[in-house]
């Protein structure tokens, strides 16, 4: 872990049922020059309880960014997606989604609820590190994001 630009602690919230690309997530943010906690949950209503601070997760941060699967059990990521952007508390937290999913219908959707960005995951291993990089050297070293919630 390292420092960003801001130099603070970056919290990434990880919405995830895929152990491997959880790994390879991590491991290509290793490499990054920010400071960084990653926290994984691995369905749609763990993520909403973590965002929601419910218990297990009452004492966790609010993140400074979430990565969101579209293709989870329980609830999926488009609907974590409406609900988070319903919510005044959450709304403010940059959303990207990244999955498997090229449906134009998935695409237009996640736009019209506010998501930041929409990554179709590579198949390929190096495709899928270097596009892990790239989010992290544009949201933690070239973005400025808040430090406290906007509401």
């Amino acid at each position: 872990m390292q420092f960003n630009k801001q130099s603070r602690l970056i919290n990434i919230l990880m919405a995830e049922d895929n152990p491997t690309d959880v790994m390879l997530t991590k491991e290509a943010l290793i490499t990054s020059k920010v400071m960084f906690d990653l926290f994984v949950v691995d369905d749609g209503v763990e993520a909403m309880d973590f965002l929601q601070q419910k218990h297990p997760y009452s004492h966790m941060p609010r993140p400074d960014l979430i990565l969101l699967d579209l293709n989870m059990p329980r609830k999926n990521g488009m609907e974590v997606l409406i609900e988070l952007k319903e919510d005044i508390h959450l709304k403010s937290i940059p959303v990207i989604i990244l999955t498997t999913s090229n449906s134009d219908e998935d695409i237009a959707k996640a736009y019209n609820h506010h998501t930041n960005c929409y990554i179709r995951k590579p198949i390929d291993l190096g495709s899928f590190v270097q596009i892990v990089q790239s989010v992290q050297h544009f949201w933690f070293q070239i973005v400025t994001l808040p430090s406290k919630p906007n509401f």
